[in-house]
């Protein structure tokens, strides 16, 4: 658990940081797009031994068409479950009724040199209570539920495997 709270306080300062440096869009959000370096959660959905599999559509900037999980920028000040659960309910529809645990892993960085962006991702798994209706916002075009281990059978982006097995070492 203490590695968690230094998690937290490292993405809290990080944010702080690129807050002062990095423009705003007109809702005080911090705009990433131009940063080499941004700051993100990658959240596992997970229901009776099966995690939630997102293919983000076209219309994405990053990653066209590979598949992913709930995923998010930490643009703002708050606490990272208060994001998390913006997130499911923006791109997936999950209400925080629905959720039954939510546990956080380490968070680790990763550069990738063909969009020259090195990302600070903080994996997330979300515990649902029972398997909710799916809806899918502009940035996905399909979903599945999966076994954890056939991730590797999928086109998935950069980690993705690294951050599931970062959440079961935590």
């Amino acid at each position: 658990m203490k590695n968690i709270e230094k998690s937290k306080a490292q993405i809290s300062k990080l944010i702080q940081e690129l807050s002062r440096k990095l423009p705003k869009f007109s809702d005080g959000r911090i705009d990433y797009t131009n940063s080499k370096i941004a700051p993100v959660i990658t959240i596992f959905v997970k229901h009776k031994g099966k995690i939630l599999l997102l293919k983000r559509s076209d219309k994405v900037l990053e990653y066209k068409n590979l598949w992913n999980t709930v995923s998010g920028y930490l643009d703002e000040l708050k606490p990272i479950e208060e994001k998390a659960k913006e997130e499911l309910k923006e791109e997936v529809g999950i209400e925080e009724k629905d959720i039954s645990e939510i546990k956080l892993g380490e968070i680790y960085k990763f550069t990738d040199r063909t969009i020259q962006k090195t990302w600070v991702i903080l994996p997330i798994l979300v515990q649902l209570n029972e398997k909710p209706k799916i809806k899918l916002d502009w940035e996905h075009s399909e979903y599945k539920w999966i076994a954890p281990e056939d991730l590797k059978k999928y086109a998935i982006v950069p980690k993705l495997q690294k951050s599931w097995q970062n959440l079961q070492e935590s």
